[in-house]
């Protein structure tokens, strides 16, 4: 008995189990996320510290720098680079692929605990971590925009009631306020006016804390009641903070308004968001991992009348930017590009064996085929990418192979004359090692893949194993369905009639065959000739592989553009703000551009800024992203004092430090004076490469007063003098991967 023999003979059965195959693939397919590429995480910690008024160099000296001692005896880190601002520093971790996230953040609690007795004990808290992943990008921007509500009351608005219930929808991972910060109350003292009223800034501090403080009020009780006290000793408004009395002047009360000026506004004043050339507070939304992208983003469009109900109707809440275009778009096509490929197949079939009944046996088992592997991909957690779904696009050509071998097969025996049952049953008895052979063959072809490491061997995991598990069930539905319906649907061979169809396709394929003869016996009688063809061949594939353009991952138009901003380094803030509206609004009169979104300050640095451009779809702009950035670069480069790099938002990103384009190419040094010597020299030598465009780099110490600094510390060897500047660089177009610089 054969392994086909008890499916052939019990029919209802096999029909069962192909109709369940089908609907847990349909199912799954339901369930499955949606996703631009594979999951791929990358265990990343982010740690922040902050010590205010304390230069870059104080930062990275004595709270990056032991801390960095503590993070470099955690296994498994691969890259450690710090940043050091004015006033704050950020730390981020990146570990191996295999490493588990949780643990990671253990080991790095750990390790900021064990620093505790070397960081500076001003510090107004403990430094904090919290995981991230580098490569995932917000899904979704809400802008926030009004005509009568300050930046503070929106950013208040945002962070108190959007961020709560936008992080309880289904499928949202992170919500992130930018673009101001929370209401407060600013004290601007005179310096002048506190010398001469003798007022000291401790008088001044003491005076706030003990008027601001909300202490509890207890209760007044008789012999049968109690009434419990509530009220507010916190002053949450200028006015009511300028009569307070700061000290006693020879017998005069020295009042705070005497010394200061008092303003309603924000905690931070250099932090600003725009959309379009208008403020604008932020609302960054990101995804749980695994979650599907088109769904959450759906939800999130469904909350915004409730959202917007929420807050008041003077701030008007819109959607900014929305990653979820592109992605559909590329779904769609790749959906589209499987049916046609399907459709194809079956076309081709039907038209050399020109019998319906035959095609309609590979025309059931392909999408079958393609439908159950849904199924597989839903049990081990995959989602449909562009990757998986072209692994489906290519498998249809092999899932079709083991249908036709099966039914060629059992047509043989049928032409001798033995009943469709009976062929059946011995066609596939005499085919199926000879199929399994083939599966099996073709799933070897892609062990390789599946045993691939880091990165690359992450990412294609999901190509090799969705198109191995389609070849598999192709294999058991060749060796079930197939010669169940083979044994049902075929006629007996001397009950066949042929039409003129058949007749006439029947002389061309007996044409065909004629002059494949002719060329093959020509080319038995010239095999000299033959063989030196064949070596021309393989030495131009060796010739055209060395010439061909090489990269990691082929470039993507996402319809994002991203932009750093880095203006001279003694920038103001409000001069930084002038100059990003100027910007903002060039970049807006392209005719591609759909609308801008821009955010300075927050980070200690007041001369940066980021900048998000989106673009109408291709059928509107009709040229790539990579055209339009060159435009851009042209409109932009009569804004004076400030420079704009940018670059296509691609949905894969490596490395855990952010950059300004796509190669880096670091310095190091143990000596800071030698690196700032250097650095300028290699910059300067770069931008004469024709290749290259848009090269900047990080080392910012030649303003007035320097406003950030980098330090690293090499994973080889933890010194902390060990220092680097980092070169950021972005290839011209069709010119290929950068020489001698990394892709991060």
């Amino acid at each position: 008995m054969s392994i086909s023999e008890p499916f052939i003979r019990k029919p209802v059965a096999t029909t069962l189990l192909t109709i369940a195959l089908a609907l847990a693939g349909a199912i799954a397919f339901r369930l499955l996320p949606v996703a631009p590429l594979p999951q791929v995480e990358f265990p990343t910690i982010q740690v922040q510290a902050t010590l205010p008024g304390a230069s870059p160099e104080t930062m990275a000296s004595s709270v990056a720098t032991p801390l960095e001692r503590q993070f470099g005896r955690i296994a498994g880190l691969t890259e450690l680079t710090s940043t050091s601002y004015l006033g704050a520093t950020s730390i981020v971790l990146q570990f191996d692929l295999n490493r588990n996230i949780d643990a990671a953040a253990r080991d790095a609690q750990a390790a900021i605990n064990a620093a505790a007795g070397q960081l500076p004990t001003t510090l107004p808290s403990k430094p904090t971590y919290r995981k991230v992943n580098p490569a995932d990008a917000p899904i979704m921007i809400l802008g926030l925009t009004s005509n009568a509500v300050r930046p503070g009351m929106m950013y208040d608005a945002a962070d108190s009631i959007l961020e709560q219930k936008l992080s309880q929808i289904d499928g949202v991972g992170q919500v992130m306020v930018g673009g101001s910060a929370l209401p407060g109350v600013r004290v601007e003292l005179n310096p002048t006016q506190m010398s001469n009223l003798g007022v000291g800034l401790e008088d001044v501090r003491t005076a706030l804390a003990a008027a601001n403080a909300n202490r509890p009020k207890g209760e007044v009780a008789n012999d049968s009641q109690t009434w419990g006290l509530s009220t507010t000793d916190q002053l949450l408004k200028a006015d009511d903070y300028q009569p307070l009395i700061v000290r006693y002047h020879n017998g005069s009360a020295v009042q705070l308004s005497d010394i200061a000026l008092v303003r309603d506004s924000v905690e931070n004043v250099r932090a600003a968001g725009m959309v379009d050339g208008k403020m604008a507070v932020l609302v960054d939304i990101f995804r749980q991992p695994g979650a599907n992208i088109i769904d959450t983003v759906d939800r999130v469009y469904a909350a915004l009348p409730q959202l917007r109900a929420s807050i008041s109707p003077a701030i008007d809440l819109s959607v900014v930017l929305d990653r979820t275009t592109t992605i559909r778009a590329s779904v769609r096509d790749v959906e589209f590009t499987l049916c046609i490929s399907t459709a194809l197949v079956i076309m081709v079939v039907f038209l050399f064996l020109r019998n319906l009944r035959a095609t309609l046996i590979p025309g059931v088992v392909v999408p079958l085929s393609l439908v159950g592997t849904f199924g597989i991909m839903y049990l081990l957690g995959y989602s449909l990418d562009n990757l998986s779904l072209m692994a489906l696009t290519i498998c249809t050509g092999f899932v079709v192979d083991d249908a036709i071998v099966v039914i060629e097969n059992i047509s043989r025996y049928r032409e001798q004359g033995m009943p469709p049952f009976e062929a059946a049953i011995k066609g596939a008895a005499g085919i199926g090692f000879t199929v399994i052979s083939i599966s099996i063959s073709l799933v070897a072809v892609f062990i390789p893949i599946l045993l691939m490491a880091g990165i690359v061997g992450r990412l294609f995991r999901e190509f090799a194993v969705t198109l191995s598990a389609a070849v598999l069930v192709s294999l058991v539905i060749s060796l079930t369905t197939t010669p169940m319906m083979s044994a049902q649907l075929l006629k007996p061979h001397d009950q066949e009639k042929h039409n003129r169809w058949y007749m006439a396709s029947e002389r061309f394929f007996k044409g065909m065959l004629d002059r494949y003869e002719s060329s093959l016996l020509w080319v038995l009688d010239h095999q000299p000739f033959t063989l030196m063809v064949a070596l021309a061949m393989l030495g131009l594939s060796i010739f055209l592989f060395r010439v061909v353009p090489k990269g990691f991952f082929p470039q993507q138009d996402t319809g994002r553009l991203m932009g750093a901003v880095q203006a001279d380094q003694d920038t103001s803030f409000q001069a930084m703000k002038d100059r990003l509206a100027e910007l903002i609004t060039t970049i807006h009169k392209d005719p591609a551009v759909d609308n801008v979104i821009a955010f300075t300050g927050g980070n200690g640095a007041t001369n940066t800024a980021t900048m998000y451009i989106g673009l109408k779809p291709m059928g509107e702009r009709k040229i790539d992203a990579d055209l339009v950035i060159a435009r851009i670069r042209k409109e932009v480069a009569h804004v004076p004092g400030v420079n704009l790099y940018l670059q296509a938002t691609q949905d894969l990103r490596i490395g855990g430090r952010g950059s300004n384009a796509q190669y880096q190419f670091t310095l190091q040094s143990d000596d800071l004076n030698e690196l700032n010597q250097w650095a300028p020299k290699v910059l300067k030598k770069l931008r004469t490469v024709h290749i290259l465009t848009d090269v900047s780099s990080d080392q910012q110490n030649s303003g007035l007063k320097p406003t950030s600094s980098s330090i690293v510390t090499p994973l080889r060897a933890w010194d902390s003098r060990n220092r680097r500047s980092t070169i950021r660089s972005t290839t011209r177009s069709g010119s290929g991967k950068c020489p001698r610089c990394t892709r991060r």
